[in-house]
């Protein structure tokens, strides 16, 4: 996961873009970097770390110019190395471009190798820098037909922002599984990865950036092609069950109130006696209080997360990663002392950070502790821009529920099951379009979700973490790198 920003047309469009990052960091928190463009030329400045310290008052200060796109970065293709982060500006024939970059291709390996072959000499390993060379070979005349060329011979996820001469472009992958989203500033036009960047700039939100679409902003305001041929929509779930924020509004769907109804789903399937039900901090929180409205158990914060450590998921080193969760999560005694605890968090991956839960909860007092995970087992990696570790490092791969109950010693474990995941994530787009309705005077009954261009399923998320339903075939090649940085 990455995330991006950009805004055209400001005279702190780098403070801006700072401020719109900062919003962002949860999506990355290895490498920011941002570049300008001051109608004469770029300049750019890219940094390893939290936006806060890679862009100090006084470099903010050198960035120059009225447009601006930025980027914060984990990586999932590429190490952690300064050379890799974003966003990537190169000047070639046709003058200078800068890329920032949401996604992952599946193909990038396979067209690096060609490109090699004809000469590129590439600075990076992102795929990121396939898509600057796709674009500087091609024999297109306006910029905009030059990116929709280069996009049109990758496959994958990507939702990016290319920063140009004379315009900034905002493109999403014809299967939309990255957000992005249009606001305003007024009358300038703001892009991000999420709408929560536009609340703290107070600038409205206008739109999502559609599937498939690519949108130029430059001196003759906003237009719109569909250079990519129609695909189904598929939304990345996961932004729901984790990622996003929990007050973005993503495709229509809201996520908090979507946790919400996770929570609530999980209540209805596996429900259970309990004293407390407590999160897992911070992002089971709204799950949690979706089945303690459902169960009518009482909700109490049995962990107390210090917010001074990084995400584990994100965090690249191996050696930060399996202590934090000892940094992360402390036990409140009191709350847990002879209780019976449900316990509610978004996934397991390879089951080592609940394992270290449930014996913390243990030590604190806890009668019983009944895992709940608002999701279903994670059997399978992703290849579109969530860094999961290979099938075999999944504990749900190869193990069974009570294989892995087990293992990380509750007394009950339960996931929620597929189905309940979609219908709580559909019924919470739903609900928002019925309420739409009914303030606009229309019958909201008659209203259903919309699905565009959907695939047999008929779902318009993507759920290949979970099901091994891959929209966009992935063709493992010799050089694909495959990062090992979830931990939870």
């Amino acid at each position: 996961m990455c995330g991006v920003f950009g805004i055209y047309g400001h005279s702190e469009a780098a403070n801006l873009t700072y401020l719109g990052l900062h919003a962002l960091q949860h999506r990355g928190q290895e490498s920011a970097g941002i570049v300008t463009n001051d109608g004469e030329r770029m300049t750019l400045h890219r940094g390893m770390g939290h936006v806060i310290d890679v862009f100090p008052s006084d470099t903010l200060a050198k960035l120059n110019g009225e447009h601006a796109i930025g980027h914060v970065r984990y990586s999932t293709a590429g190490g952690s190395f300064l050379k890799n982060a974003q966003p990537l500006a190169v000047d070639y024939a046709r003058g200078s471009i800068a890329i920032a970059h949401n996604g992952n291709l599946t193909n990038a390996a396979a067209i690096r190798e060609k490109l090699e072959d004809r000469g590129a000499i590439f600075q990076s390993v992102s795929d990121t820098e396939v898509i600057v060379h796709l674009v500087a070979f091609s024999r297109q005349r306006e910029v905009e037909d030059r990116v929709a060329d280069a996009l049109s011979q990758v496959e994958g996820a990507y939702s990016l922002l290319c920063l140009t001469d004379h315009s900034m472009i905002a493109v999403r992958d014809p299967y939309g599984i990255r957000p992005l989203a249009i606001g305003r500033l007024g009358d300038v036009p703001v892009v991000a990865s999420e709408p929560t960047s536009f609340d703290l700039i107070d600038a409205e939100f206008v739109r999502e950036v559609e599937p498939g679409e690519m949108v130029i902003f430059d001196e003759d305001g906003m237009r719109s092609m569909r250079p990519f041929k129609t695909a189904p929509r598929k939304a990345c779930i996961f932004e729901y069950v984790y990622f996003a924020r929990p007050d973005s509004n993503l495709d229509g769907v809201s996520v908090y109130e979507a946790r919400k109804n996770l929570g609530r789903a999980l209540s209805k399937e596996h429900g259970i006696d309990a004293d407390v039900v407590i999160p897992v901090p911070d992002s089971g929180v709204p799950a949690t209080i979706g089945y303690s409205e459902e169960s009518k158990t009482p909700f109490e914060m049995g962990l107390v997360r210090s917010h001074y450590v990084g995400r584990t998921f994100i965090e690249p080193q191996q050696s930060i990663r399996h202590f934090g969760v000892r940094l992360k999560l402390n036990p409140v005694s009191d709350t847990l002392k002879g209780k019976r605890v449900v316990v509610v968090d978004d996934s397991i991956v390879r089951g080592t950070t609940s394992r270290k839960i449930v014996k913390m909860l243990r030590d604190a007092g806890a009668k019983e502790v009944h895992f709940r995970i608002s999701s279903p087992p994670t059997q399978w990696p992703c290849y579109y821009g969530i860094d999961t570790p290979t099938r075999k490092e999944l504990i749900a791969s190869s193990h069974s529920v009570e294989e892995i109950n087990q293992y990380i010693t509750s007394d009950t474990l339960e996931y929620l099951s597929l189905e309940g995941m979609l219908e709580a994530v559909t019924s919470t787009r739903r609900s928002r379009q019925n309420d739409s309705n009914d303030k606009n005077g229309s019958n909201g009954a008659k209203k259903s979700l919309t699905v565009v261009n959907p695939d047999a399923d008929g779902s318009p998320f993507c759920h290949a973490c979970w099901s091994g339903e891959y929209p966009i075939e992935f063709r493992p090649h010799p050089r694909t790198r495959q990062m090992r940085l979830l931990d939870t």
